[in-house]
C-alpha cells in the first residue's frame, strides 16, 4: 500500500480486540486516533505514535474511517450518540457483538446521520489480529467495503457478504455454530476419557489431528448438501447411526451425560426411518433446512 493510500483511522474502544487492532494500524503506518472510556488505557498506544482523543466526538472527527470494536450494540450507540455531527461523511465499521436486526438498525441510524456503515464480525482472537489465522466478515455498504478494503485487510483477511447489514452477523453465528459443536464434542470426549484416567491434555492433540481431517472433509459435505446428491457418500447414515449409538451407550455406562450427542442420534434415526440409511451423512442437512422442497 502506498503512503498516499494510508488513510487516517479512528479506533473507538481499547479492550481485548481494540488494542491489537489499533496496534495493527500503527504497525502498517496509518495515522491512528484512539479513544477509550478509561483514558489511561490509551497511554501505551499514544507512546507508540497514536493520537489520543479526549472525547469520542473528537476521535470521530479525526479521520474518515471509524472502527468500533466495542462490547455490544448498546455501547456503540451510547458512544456515538454525542458524536452524530462528526459522523457525517465518514464510514463507521461496527465490530461490536450485535444481532442481525441490531446491525440493520444501526446502519439506518448511521445513514440518518450521513455516514456509510459496515457491519463486521471478528472471527479472530486478540493474538490473531493482523495474521492469516483470523478473518473478519463484513456486510453493508459495498462502496465502503471497496474503498476501505486495504484498511480492513490490515486487521485480518476480509470477506464481504452483501449489502444487507445483518448478513455478517448471520454468517458469524453460523460459523460459530460449527465451532461450538466441535468444542462441545471435545469436552464430552474429555469427560468420557476422564472415567478411565486419561487427562484432557492427552486427548487434545489426538482430537486436533482428527478435527483437521474432518475440516478437510467439509468441501465434500458442502458439495453433497449443495447438490442434494447423497448416494455416493463414503460415510452413510447407517454407519454413523451405529457409531453414535455406541458412543451414547458407552457414555451412559460410564455415567457421562449424553446431551451433546442425543440430538444427532435423533436426526440419524429419523433419516434412517425415512428410508435414507444408505445416503451420505451429509443428508442430515435435509432435516435441518427450512425450504419447502427437499432435495432428497
Amino acid at each position: 500500500m502506498s503512503e498516499r493510500t494510508k488513510s487516517p483511522v479512528t479506533v473507538l474502544g481499547l479492550g481485548r480486540m481494540g488494542t491489537p487492532i489499533a496496534d495493527a494500524f500503527l504497525a502498517a503506518g496509518h495515522p491512528v486516533t484512539v479513544w477509550n472510556r478509561t483514558a489511561a488505557k490509551a497511554g501505551p498506544l499514544v507512546a507508540r505514535g497514536a493520537a489520543g482523543a479526549a472525547t469520542a466526538a473528537e476521535a470521530v472527527a479525526a479521520g474518515p474511517l471509524v472502527i468500533a470494536p466495542l462490547l455490544d450494540h448498546e455501547a456503540v450507540r451510547e458512544t456515538l450518540t454525542p458524536a452524530t455531527a462528526e459522523l457525517r461523511g465518514r464510514t463507521l465499521v461496527n465490530l461490536a457483538n450485535s444481532s442481525p436486526d441490531q446491525a440493520r438498525e444501526l446502519a439506518a441510524w448511521a445513514a440518518g446521520h450521513g455516514a456509510d456503515y459496515l457491519d463486521g464480525a471478528m472471527m479472530a482472537l486478540p493474538q490473531t489480529v493482523a495474521t492469516a489465522s483470523g478473518f473478519f466478515l463484513y456486510s453493508g455498504s459495498q462502496d465502503a467495503f471497496t474503498t476501505y478494503r486495504p484498511e480492513l485487510e490490515v486487521m485480518a483477511p476480509a470477506h464481504y457478504f452483501g449489502t444487507d447489514p445483518g448478513a455478517a452477523e448471520i454468517h458469524d453465528l453460523a460459523v460459530l455454530g460449527t465451532g461450538y459443536a466441535a468444542l462441545a464434542g471435545f469436552l464430552h470426549a474429555a469427560a468420557l476419557l476422564d472415567t478411565v484416567g486419561t487427562p484432557p491434555e492427552v486427548l487434545a492433540p489426538l482430537a486436533a489431528r482428527w478435527l483437521g481431517g474432518m475440516a478437510d472433509f467439509l468441501p465434500e459435505l458442502a458439495r453433497e448438501a449443495g447438490s442434494g446428491s447423497y448416494s455416493d457418500g463414503v460415510s452413510t447414515i447407517d454407519l454413523n447411526r451405529a457409531a453414535v449409538g455406541s458412543l451414547i451407550g458407552l457414555s451412559r455406562t460410564h455415567g457421562v451425560a449424553t446431551d451433546v450427542h442425543d440430538p444427532l442420534k435423533d436426526l440419524l434415526d429419523r433419516r434412517a426411518a425415512d428410508g435414507h440409511g444408505q445416503d451420505s451423512f451429509s443428508s442430515v442437512f435435509e432435516l435441518l433446512r427450512t425450504r419447502n422442497t427437499p432435495k432428497g
